[in-house]
């Protein structure tokens, strides 16, 4: 792995997307494909990089949701480099999200 001399680094911080960030798409279905899985990316830029991929945690920690349907709405770290990560934000059918909070951390050398 790494041998103990080597100083781990830890970054955190906490996301806010909502119906007035651009390209927003969470919070009305199409007509007619209302099944339809809707996808939501926010690129997550380190503020320095890490020495190698490091490993990142994600949760959301509030939402904003529209009572007429189920409460549906994921989050998870894709394509997690040394510089960065995308969190991608999940809805599907009728339901409407009209904003998200979420937390992360990154740990690694």
């Amino acid at each position: 792995m790494y041998p103990p001399s080597v100083p781990w680094k830890v970054l955190s911080a906490g996301v806010t997307v909502n119906v007035l960030t651009e390209g927003w798409n969470l919070a009305t279905p199409e007509p007619g494909a209302e099944e339809e899985i809707r996808k939501f990316i926010v690129d997550v830029i380190f503020d320095t990089a890490f020495s190698s991929v490091p490993v990142v945690q994600i949760g959301l920690s509030g939402f904003d949701i529209d009572q007429r349907d189920s409460a549906r709405l994921t989050i998870k770290a894709e394509f997690i480099s040394e510089y960065g990560f995308q969190a991608t934000l999940t809805t599907w059918a009728g339901s409407r999200v009209y904003a998200a909070d979420f937390n992360w951390f990154a740990i690694g050398p």
